[in-house]
């Protein structure tokens, strides 16, 4: 059983999950890469006889050994440590997972999601990645998933699982009000806390002014 699977609730289940860009991979492992093409080429020119003999030619070997068997060692972590890390969109929630030994899990609401601010590069776009920073009025919590793979399929799933949500609270016998009453889904204090979030992702450049205004004219259409 997955890690993430432990942590679902009776009912709970997952819609999406994720890892970051093969590129973290990459940048994680890249001094393993780097000891391996060290130690084969090393071994190389031992082989070819183009290194002394004698106790320097067996100190370079066991070099060679080193660094063979450490960027291995090095690329495997990279690769736990990245398989481990896990975004997942539930019925309920968006989860982050990491760890190999110790495993830690953060978690925000559907309900307690005000927004979601996907930011790409020239090259996120190209390869598929981005960031995606999760606004809650909260300051628990997720804040900014980085490099993420799929981003704009992950906040499509996100945000199609808060609206499902969202219905089913809505319904007879589950809000607790008539059929098409629905509650507020956020308070006056959760709205104003997220535009003051908005309002510096606008002046850090992450959003345009009329991306702000957008936003912040739909979060108090929800009051």
């Amino acid at each position: 059983m997955a890690y993430i699977d432990s942590l679902l609730a009776t009912g709970e289940r997952i819609v999406r999950r994720e890892r970051q860009h093969w590129f973290v991979l990459l940048g994680r492992a890249r001094w393993g890469l780097v000891a391996i093409v060290l130690g084969f080429v090393l071994g190389t020119l031992q082989l070819a006889g183009s290194l002394p003999a004698g106790s320097l030619g067996d100190a370079l070997g066991i070099v060679t050994l080193v660094l063979l068997g450490g960027g291995a060692l090095r690329i495997l972590w990279s690769y736990l440590v990245w398989r481990n890390h896990e975004f997942v969109v539930t019925t309920r929630r968006v989860v982050v997972t990491d760890g190999v030994v110790s495993r830690r899990a953060t978690d925000s609401s559907l309900e307690k999601i005000n927004d979601a601010v996907l930011s790409q590069s020239l090259a996120g776009r190209i390869f598929g990645f981005g960031d995606l920073e999760i606004l809650t009025a909260s300051e628990a919590g997720i804040e900014r998933l980085r490099m993420l793979a799929d981003a704009t399929g992950f906040k499509r799933a996100m945000l199609d699982a808060k609206h499902a949500l969202e219905r089913a609270l809505a319904r007879p016998g589950e809000a607790g009000g008539p059929a098409g009453d629905a509650p507020p889904l956020v308070s006056a204090d959760e709205v104003m806390a997220t535009v003051a979030r908005l309002a510096e992702l606008r002046d850090r450049g992450a959003i345009s002014p009329a991306e702000f205004e957008a936003r912040k004219a739909e979060l108090l259409d929800r009051l």
